[in-house]
C-alpha cells in the first residue's frame, strides 16, 4: 500500500474579538469622524461670505476621498476624509490635520480609551485627548474646532446618559471595571456594562466613573439604569471575581443569574501553578 499523499492542514486560529474591544474600535471610528467633520465645518466657515455671481456658495463640500484604514492598538479603523470644491476657481482645498494623507498608524489606544473618558469627557480637554489618540498632528486643531467638538460631544454624552431604556431587553450582560495606566487617581475606574439583545446585537449599556469597583458605585449605576426604564433584568450576567458588582446586582436585579468570567477564572488558576507547567495547562 502506497503512502497517502494527503496532508493534514492546520486550521487557523479563530479570531477572537471581545465585545469591549469591538465597541472601542467602533467608538474610535466615530470619534475620529466627528473630529474631522468639525475641522471641515471650521474650514468652510472661513469661506461662508464668498459667493458666486449667481449667489451660490463658492466653496462647498464635495463628497469624500476614498476610504482608508489607520492601524491602531485595537485593530484597523476605517476613516474617510471629506473633500471640498471651490466653484470660483480660487483653489481652496481642505486638508485634515488629524488625518493627513501620510498617516497610516496611530498610537495604541487600547490603554488610552479609559483616559480619554476620564480626562477628556470629564474635563473637556478634547484637544489633549485627540493628541493622545492620533499624535502631535492633533495639536494643530484650531480653537473653534475644539469648541465645536466640545459642545457636540457634551450634548451627545448627556443625551446618551439620560436616554430612555424602557424598550431595551438584554439576554445577558458583561460587566467589568476598566482601569487606566495613566497616572491619575488609582481609585478611579470605568464601570462598563455591555449587553446582548434578544437578536444577538451587542450594545454599550453603561459607562460611568467608579470608585474602584465598590458595591456602592455599581449600585448607583444599576439603580440609574432601572430608573430610566430598564426594569426587565437580564437572564445572565458575566463578570470577574470582584464582589462589588455581584452585591449590587443581587440587590437591584435579584432575578439575574451570575456567571464567573472564564477568562478571569482561567488566569487566576494559571497564576497558582508553577510557570513551567502553565503552557501545557
Amino acid at each position: 500500500m502506497t503512502d497517502s499523499t494527503l496532508r493534514a492542514l492546520s486550521q487557523p486560529e479563530p479570531q477572537v474579538t471581545d465585545p469591549l474591544h469591538e465597541l472601542l474600535r467602533r467608538g474610535a471610528r466615530d470619534l475620529i469622524a466627528k473630529a474631522v467633520e468639525a475641522e471641515l465645518a471650521t474650514f468652510l466657515a472661513q469661506y461662508a461670505d464668498q459667493r458666486l455671481d449667481d449667489g451660490r456658495q463658492a466653496v462647498v463640500r464635495n463628497g469624500y476621498l476614498p476610504e482608508r484604514t489607520v492601524q491602531t492598538g485595537i485593530g484597523d479603523v476605517s476613516v474617510q476624509v471629506p473633500k471640498v470644491r471651490d466653484r470660483s476657481g480660487g483653489g481652496a482645498r481642505f486638508n485634515s490635520s488629524l488625518l493627513p494623507p501620510y498617516l497610516k498608524r496611530a498610537r495604541s489606544i487600547e490603554e488610552l480609551i479609559p483616559w480619554l473618558y476620564l480626562k477628556g469627557i470629564s474635563t473637556g480637554d478634547y484637544q489633549e485627548a485627540l493628541a493622545a489618540l492620533l499624535g502631535d498632528q492633533a495639536k494643530g486643531l484650531s480653537a473653534n474646532t475644539v469648541s465645536r467638538l466640545k459642545k457636540q460631544w457634551e450634548d451627545e454624552h448627556t443625551e446618551w446618559r439620560q436616554r430612555d431604556l424602557s424598550d431595551r431587553r438584554y439576554v445577558y450582560w458583561w460587566a467589568d471595571g476598566v482601569y487606566s495606566n495613566v497616572r491619575m487617581d488609582d481609585r478611579l475606574c470605568l464601570l462598563v456594562i455591555i449587553g446582548v439583545t434578544e437578536q444577538g446585537r451587542k450594545e454599550l449599556v453603561a459607562v460611568e466613573d467608579g470608585f474602584r469597583e465598590s458595591a456602592d458605585s455599581w449600585e448607583t449605576l444599576l439603580t440609574g439604569l432601572r430608573e430610566r426604564g430598564l426594569t426587565q433584568a437580564p437572564k445572565l450576567a458575566v463578570g470577574d471575581g470582584a464582589m462589588g458588582f455581584w452585591l449590587a446586582l443581587s440587590k437591584i436585579y435579584p432575578e439575574t443569574d451570575h456567571q464567573r468570567c472564564w477568562v478571569h477564572k482561567t488566569a487566576n488558576v494559571l497564576n497558582k501553578l508553577p510557570k513551567s507547567v502553565q503552557p501545557k495547562v
